[in-house]
């Protein structure tokens, strides 16, 4: 038979526990799914509208670069759907299938976005050098912070609170990752508008459509950052109505 305080113990942390979840993060999280599922949506409603200029992805794409004096960086191919993306340390702008081949403006968006990453590189952009330096601390942190907390939480001894703090500082990585993703990623769109706009690869009426696709991919980002930012908060509440 389980001892009553230790009953009663365990039925204040879970309630405590879930509570406060459904309450404070299952909200964002559903706001990320719904977030994913616009991004979906709008990319493939602006997928359909062919670019007057008939370049396909891969094409804006190596234009802009070169435009930026950057005729060094390779551009790959790469399997899936929406998985783009610029590597640094490779010098090298994958596009996913859905983007290289097509010549839409969803398509010439999504690509241009990536090309803001690699010239955010070029000009030593601060928060992505930042968020560059978080990489490796905000995956460790993401996968055994919250653990360490929660453990430390239930132990509710010196050692309880060390893992308890331990849990909090590597989480604290993952959620600053996340924080300064936002800034780095709609400062991206932001440059990708103004360099396709300055190409004259896309038509002002054009841009506006690729701009509804970079806003609603931006909008993934925000719902990661609230996610993040309030299961943190949560864990931070939660050791404070133990004490």
């Amino acid at each position: 038979m389980v001892p009553v305080f230790l009953a009663n113990g365990l039925e204040s942390f879970f309630s405590g526990y879930y509570g406060s979840y459904l309450v404070m993060v299952v909200p964002f999280i559903i706001l990320s799914f719904i977030a994913q599922a616009l991004v979906k949506s709008t990319f493939n409603k602006y997928s359909r509208i062919k670019a007057q200029s008939a370049y396909r992805g891969v094409e804006a794409a190596r234009r802009l670069l070169n435009e930026q004096g950057l005729q060094h960086i390779a551009i790959q191919r790469v399997p899936g759907n929406l998985s783009d993306h610029y590597s640094p340390r490779e010098q090298v702008l994958r596009l996913s299938e859905s983007t290289h081949d097509s010549q839409s403006i969803a398509a010439i968006g999504v690509a241009a976005h990536e090309v803001g990453h690699a010239v955010q590189h070029k000009e030593q952009y601060a928060p992505n050098a930042v968020r560059a330096a978080l990489v490796v601390p905000a995956n460790i942190g993401s996968r055994i912070g919250p653990y360490l907390a929660i453990l430390g939480l239930f132990l509710q001894s010196d050692a309880g609170r060390a893992l308890f703090i331990g849990g909090i500082v590597l989480f604290s990585a993952a959620v600053l990752f996340y924080l300064v993703t936002l800034p780095v990623e709609l400062n991206a769109s932001k440059r990708a508008l103004v360099l396709v706009q300055n190409s004259g690869i896309l038509s002002e009426e054009e841009i506006a459509g690729t701009r509804k696709v970079l806003q609603a991919a931006a909008l993934t980002y925000v719902a990661s950052a609230l996610t993040a930012f309030m299961s943190l908060l949560r864990l931070i509440l939660l050791s404070r109505q133990r004490d």
